[in-house]
């Protein structure tokens, strides 16, 4: 929480200082890290030897500190443990290495998607940016558009879902209309698959499908190949997706 000065105080300056730390791997020194919450240095020295005593927060130097490695042993142990993360692990393996570009597996929380689980193409590949518990805006996704059509059934529906947010765009290509994210959730939901056309980043596409029904234990989800778009247009990402839905129905199936 904050207090009446808008800093941040208690447990919750403790997990923003955790926070923090995670955007810089190779570590920030204490001053810089006290700017960036907005406390003094003594009350962030106080929340990093509560971190430190946890092993969730590390000092390989005087003044400077970094994530522990509990904290990272913790959160790869729990993302593997995830039934839903090992259940679809074995898809996107298999299409990452057929079409040698990178596969995601998200859910939708919110107005953003969320990534479960990624599988990169193989070594010399072009990676991309994306991470596993990285969000992105869902209306500028292929699984978010995927996830929306399925989810709203009228474009009164999006307004309320949208509750007033306003559709931001990131590429000349970013639909930025309610009018015309409806009409691209409409066109989703009558083809069963959906599209991103460098919405979310130029020179990257996505082509989108659902889970096949009843395949993961948890929550709903959708899997996507994202490429680059000089290596695969999209018309040929589309052209190629009865391979996809095949690869993904051979190794995922429906639970029984």
């Amino acid at each position: 929480m904050k207090d009446e000065a808008g800093r941040v105080v208690g447990a919750d300056r403790v997990l923003a200082v955790l926070a923090e730390l995670a955007h810089h791997a190779d570590g920030i020194a204490l001053d810089d890290l006290a700017a960036r919450v907005g406390s003094p240095k003594s009350t962030v020295h106080r929340a990093l030897a509560a971190l430190r005593r946890a092993g969730f927060a590390a000092q390989p130097r005087h003044g400077w500190y970094r994530i522990g490695d509990e904290f990272l042993r913790l959160a790869y142990e729990h993302q593997a443990a995830r039934p839903e993360s090992a259940r679809v692990e074995p898809a996107l393996q298999q299409l990452s290495q057929h079409f040698g570009e990178t596969a995601h597996y998200a859910v939708l929380d919110g107005s953003d998607v969320v990534y479960r689980a990624k599988v990169d193409p193989p070594a010399g590949s072009v990676r991309l940016t994306s991470v596993v518990g990285g969000r992105n805006p869902a209306h500028r996704t292929a699984v978010g558009k995927l996830l929306l059509s399925e989810r709203l059934r009228s474009e009164s529906d999006l307004r309320t879902w949208l509750a007033g947010r306003s559709l931001e765009p990131r590429t000349p290509s970013s639909i930025t209309t309610v009018s015309a994210l409806w009409a691209e959730l409409e066109l989703t939901r009558e083809r069963g698959y959906a599209t991103d056309d460098q919405e979310n980043e130029v020179g990257i596409n996505c082509v989108a499908i659902p889970v096949p029904p009843g395949a993961l234990p948890a929550r709903d989800g959708a899997i996507s190949v994202s490429a680059l778009a000089f290596r695969h247009p999209l018309a040929q990402l589309v052209e190629e997706l009865p391979t996809m839905r095949e690869i993904v129905d051979r190794a995922l199936g429906s639970a029984q």
